[in-house]
């Protein structure tokens, strides 16, 4: 028996990365995401979870990543990864060749040695640390804490500790299994551009820059303080001269090379080059709702089919079959045309990052 084929949305996208949320909660309070204190009631259970991947890998979904909030805030973290093994590989009557990578997406002052080990033993393939600037005031401020320098100083030591952590438990940079992302808001932290690209060319690292962007309602997201990943990449290739590798189908970033061989950067340009067009991710919170898009106003709770009761018609991969198969978004692009300056307001009621995991 033939093997079903992967739906397509209504733009012709293929599955490709299912984000999963682990919690709302995080353990800091960075302006432009917003976290919760708490979480949404009804978060799922690790067998849940599991189902939930089980049924997207079926469906073409083979990259998966872990996010919050903070994931590391999620004491069954380990757990879940070691229970997600079994999906890996070639699957029977399945479109999808199963999960092909298993990676979190963290802000580090959680990730101590001995959990950075335990994720690896427990099959985790890579890490991306968030971090927003290289000295105690950048970081205290673009992480909303209330104690200053002093305390944007202690977690900015954390998270180079959890760097180190991470490289030494087998998460290789050289390979892409340790990455570094930071949002950069013009007049907050673009003075940090420079040294956080000395940071990780320090450390041979892959710097991810990401433009501020309009997600949820409670950032005060303004078109003037979005730095364009061009310019992000022109005052970078000053110091550093780059050579453009491009961006891979369906990635989110555009690639750079250092021509003296040390490193790469790579630059999100959700806001100045939407890249709507090849978008493979489905968004799953943590009390499963689906929202096939960042920029959703609203999603899909999938509770009734993992806690089956006579209101679900159908199986649950018959349900994000569906869910994928009617999918249009591309807001990004639609601002864009709407809007070429760049001067936009947000349009609807939209979800928060921390409650989508970003």
């Amino acid at each position: 028996m033939a093997a079903p084929t992967p739906p397509l949305d209504q733009l012709g996208r293929p599955p490709g990365v299912l984000r999963l949320s682990l919690t709302a909660r995080c353990n800091l309070a960075c302006p432009y995401c917003c976290p919760d204190s708490h979480d949404p009631p009804e978060l799922l259970t690790l067998p849940e979870r599991v189902e939930l991947v089980a049924a997207a890998a079926e469906l073409g979904f083979s990259r998966l990543r872990l996010t919050g909030g903070e994931p590391l805030l999620n004491k069954g973290l380990e757990a879940l990864v070691a229970a997600l093994q079994p999906l890996r590989g070639v699957r029977e009557r399945s479109c999808s060749p199963g999960l092909s990578e298993i990676a979190l997406t963290t802000n580090g002052v959680l990730l101590s040695a001995e959990r950075a080990r335990a994720l690896r033993r427990a099959g985790l393939d890579r890490i991306t640390v968030s971090l927003d600037g290289t000295d105690g005031a950048s970081v205290g401020r673009m992480a909303g804490l209330a104690g200053g320098v002093p305390a944007g100083e202690a977690v900015l030591e954390k998270v180079l500790a959890a760097l180190d952590h991470a490289r030494r438990a087998g998460f290789d940079p050289a390979t892409g299994g340790l990455k570094l992302n930071a949002v950069i808001a013009r007049g907050q932290n673009e003075d940090q551009l420079l040294p956080l690209a000395a940071l990780a060319r320090q450390r041979g690292i892959e710097l991810r820059l990401i433009e501020f962007m309009d997600v949820g309602n409670r950032n005060g997201w303004q078109p003037d303080q979005v730095l364009p990943a061009a310019e992000m990449v022109r005052r970078i290739g000053i110091h550093w001269p780059l050579e453009p590798l491009g961006r891979q189908a369906h990635g989110t970033a555009s690639r750079w090379r250092y021509r003296d061989g040390v490193a790469h950067l790579a630059v999100v340009a959700s806001i100045s080059a939407p890249f709507c067009g090849d978008c493979d991710r489905l968004r799953i919170t943590a009390d499963g709702v689906a929202y096939t898009c960042l920029f959703a106003s609203s999603g899909v709770d999938l509770k009734p089919w993992l806690r089956p009761s006579s209101s679900a018609a159908d199986s649950l991969s018959g349900a994000l079959r569906g869910l994928w198969s009617q999918r249009h978004d591309r807001y990004s692009e639609e601002r864009k045309l709407e809007q070429p300056s760049g001067n936009v307001t947000t349009p609807r009621s939209l979800a928060e990052m921390a409650y989508l995991g970003g």
